[in-house]
């Protein structure tokens, strides 16, 4: 029975190399075959979540340090929502990836990427979680690496370069930890008892310094402030498949470490008024607004969407780091929402350059009358990226504002609402021109000219559900209520 938790992961790396077994004629066949595997793999994700808590280890590499999977109900919130959204792009790329070349070479670094992301999220200690943290870096990059043109052997550096010094960063802290800790197995919500007030008797000082080593060394594959620079630069070389999972699946990579860290490992009491959580505050409140501020102003399209998952992958930060349950349930809420909507406007992104080789924003003048589908599914998500009410952004915002004022925690309880209204209408001044624009100037020479439905439908599911999660948003907020209340 524990074997299962290995299920989705074996499905991926299946997945990723039984492309080489079709030729070119052969495209319909190896279309079925590939998405048929990777609805199996959510199958065998939301298989896990109703088998209980599973633990498997794979190798004792020493008496103190393992290699071990567990499925708690954080990791099966992260493995379903990653398989499901790779299901969509997946369908959305058996036909997108007609427009570049190498599609087997793509395909095999994009369902292993899949398959250590689901390792990542059924990670049960320090040691496995940074072991599939580091292969999730080396197996991507190859997807922004993709074009071969000197723009993007340059992009993959510098991703190469933040991804690795991030983990480096990280590495520091969590040998210190692990040389006073062991193993440090996330098995206990709320951190691990050698953390705990009454048990703690060495100098937290340099403690604290580790920890906050692993939280900006994670979040630099979150986009988090010094270490954000990869984003914008990595996003418009990459194919539109790869963007959406680098933006709304692979940023969660660092976000999920994070949680593992705080939550798991050293637990938020022992940060909670130390200059950890005030640093973590103010970079990923900082992050919130530059990203924001950077959108605005920039005019490739690909770029602005690159700096605004900058700016909304930090609100997830900024949630975690109040290090209460009401900021930790709408950072979770966001994950969904972000998910969600940012791979949705990648995938829009995708279509405009796939069929009209569009890659500016004021190319996209009169978008709306020749995509109309896809146009309407990219304002909905943009919509809940705004956080307007009735879609899940705004469950999501209202939940880290409202817990932020409740916090107590001086200065930050008002600067970061007053943060996240200001990212709003900045979220508002990048996106809507577009619809508008889209929707109400005339072009001249108009001819409606929508992708296959193998493009369009994913966007469509996506944007749909941003609208239905925000309607009915009670059994998300009761699941995730559940997850953080273990």
């Amino acid at each position: 029975m524990n074997l299962l938790i290995l299920l989705p992961i074996i499905l991926s790396i299946v997945c990723s190399f039984i492309v080489f077994a079709f030729s070119n004629e052969k495209r319909k066949i190896k279309n079925i075959v590939i998405i048929s595997l990777i609805a199996l793999v959510f199958a065998s994700c939301l298989l896990n979540c109703f088998v209980g808590d599973l633990t498997l280890t794979i190798i004792n590499i020493t008496p103190s340090v393992a290699v071990t999977f567990k499925n708690d109900n954080l990791s099966k919130f992260f493995s379903v929502a990653i398989s499901f959204v790779f299901l969509l792009v997946t369908i959305y790329t058996t036909e997108y990836i007609k427009h570049e070349k190498d599609e087997n070479r793509f395909y095999i670094f994009f369902f292993l990427t899949l398959a250590m992301l689901i390792a990542l999220t059924y990670s049960h200690n320090l040691m496995t979680m940074y072991v599939c943290f580091e292969f999730i870096t080396l197996l991507s990059m190859p997807l922004v690496l993709h074009s071969l043109t000197t723009e993007s052997v340059r992009a993959a550096k510098k991703y190469l370069y933040y991804s690795i010094g991030g983990a480096f960063l990280a590495l520091f802290g969590m040998f210190y930890l692990c040389n006073y800790g062991g193993n440090l197995d996330f098995s206990t919500y709320g951190g691990h008892e050698i953390f705990k007030e009454g048990n703690f008797t060495e100098n937290k000082t340099l403690f604290h310094i580790a920890v906050l080593t692993l939280i900006v060394g994670f979040s630099a594959k979150a986009g988090m402030f010094p270490l954000h620079g990869w984003l914008p630069t990595a996003h418009p070389v990459a194919p539109s498949p790869a963007s959406a999972v680098l933006s709304g699946v692979i940023t969660k990579a660092g976000v999920i470490c994070v949680i593992r860290v705080v939550y798991f490992v050293v637990g938020p009491d022992f940060i909670r008024d130390t200059f950890v959580q005030y640093t973590w505050l103010g970079l990923a409140s900082f992050t919130v607004f530059m990203g924001s501020l950077l959108a605005m102003f920039e005019k490739g399209f690909k770029k602005r969407l690159a700096f605004s998952s900058v700016s909304q992958v930090s609100y997830v930060l900024v949630g975690l780091a109040f290090l209460n349950d009401a900021t930790f349930i709408g950072a979770l809420i966001h994950v969904a929402a972000h998910m969600l909507i940012k791979v949705c406007l990648f995938l829009f992104a995708g279509e405009v350059i796939y069929k009209h080789g569009y890659h500016r924003v004021e190319e996209l003048r009169g978008i709306g009358q020749k995509m109309p589908y896809s146009t309407w599914a990219f304002t909905f998500a943009s919509l809940g990226l705004i956080g307007i009410p009735l879609t899940l952004g705004f469950v999501s915002k209202w939940n880290l504002a409202t817990g932020a004022v409740n916090s107590g925690v001086s200065i930050f309880n008002f600067l970061v609402p007053a943060v996240l209204l200001a990212s709003a209408i900045l979220t508002a001044g990048y996106l809507l021109p577009i619809t508008l624009n889209g929707f109400f100037v005339k072009d001249e020479k108009y001819e409606r000219n929508e992708c296959s439905k193998k493009m369009y439908i994913p966007m469509l599911i996506l944007a749909g559900l941003v609208v239905i999660l925000g309607v009915y948003s009670q059994p998300l907020v009761d699941l995730i209520t559940t997850i953080v209340g273990k």
